[in-house]
């Protein structure tokens, strides 16, 4: 089965492709988003669904697909990771200017 449902993938393509999404992601990065790999992931997933019996795997491009980590639409997150660890309190010296 893959890793998220077919409609999760339909959902993020048609948020890729919104008006306010393409304008953030313009602002952002100076370039439109290239949503048609949310399209390809749809049309994999769909055609596992229709045809699971023959091929009894999921597509490679599903399963490796960095953007699973991302929250989709219905703020999953399948792969969380922590870029550092969390303090409790501020370091001793954080009213200190920088360097």
């Amino acid at each position: 089965q893959p890793p998220r449902s077919c409609e999760d993938y339909w959902g993020e393509w048609k948020h890729c492709r919104g008006l306010r999404h393409a304008f953030h992601h313009y602002y952002a990065h100076g370039e439109l988003p290239d949503c048609g790999r949310w399209r390809e992931d749809y049309e994999a997933c769909r055609a596992w669904e229709r045809d699971r019996a023959a091929a009894a795997q999921v597509p490679a491009s599903l399963l490796a697909c960095p953007r699973l980590c991302r929250p989709g639409l219905l703020g999953q997150k399948p792969c969380s990771r922590r870029v550092w660890k969390l303090r409790k309190s501020p370091p001793p010296d954080w009213y200190l200017p920088l360097d």
